[in-house]
């Protein structure tokens, strides 16, 4: 008896269909991708104070101290400038806006100044404060102009407060 075999054909891949898929979602998926944008920002630790090289009146070492019940805005040579005190909302953040733009009213080339915060202060606060202090938004008649305060940023820790300085 003779045994009869069935020939078998090689199968082909058919990737057309794929090829045409891919070449559909590969621009698809790219005009959709989100890019996200890291903004980053420089910071520097505040100068050490070495005596009478700073004792200089004329110019304005201005700090903002970060504390659990208001935001005390002074002059590391001339003292306290003012105390914003907290409200229930949180820290005053637009009084503190203000007042950096009286301060650079009468200080225009000063770039500079320092926030210090306590250990325990949030990140968001902190961001806010800075964020308070760098830059304004004025009206300047029927627009809002955006007005550079203090650019130019440290941080550091804050004094522990009714400490006497050595």
């Amino acid at each position: 008896m003779r045994v009869r075999r069935l020939r078998k054909e090689v199968a082909h891949l058919e990737v057309t269909a794929f090829i045409n898929l891919i070449v559909v979602l590969v621009p698809f998926l790219l005009s959709t991708a989100v890019f996200t944008r890291l903004a980053v920002m420089d910071l520097s630790l505040p100068a050490q104070s070495n005596g009478v090289a700073e004792l200089k009146v004329d110019q304005l070492q201005l700090e903002v101290v970060i504390r659990k019940d208001a935001l005390d805005v002074g002059d590391r040579i001339g003292g306290l400038i003012q105390h914003i005190p907290s409200t229930e909302a949180g820290y005053d953040l637009k009084t503190l806006n203000a007042l950096m733009l009286q301060v650079k009213a009468k200080f225009p080339d000063e770039k500079a100044a320092t926030v210090l915060a306590q250990p325990d202060t949030p990140y968001d606060t902190l961001v806010h404060v800075m964020d308070s202090m760098r830059s304004a938004r004025t009206a300047d008649g029927a627009r809002l102009v955006h007005t550079e305060l203090f650019p130019t940023l440290s941080i550091g820790d804050a004094p522990v407060a009714g400490a006497k300085a050595k």
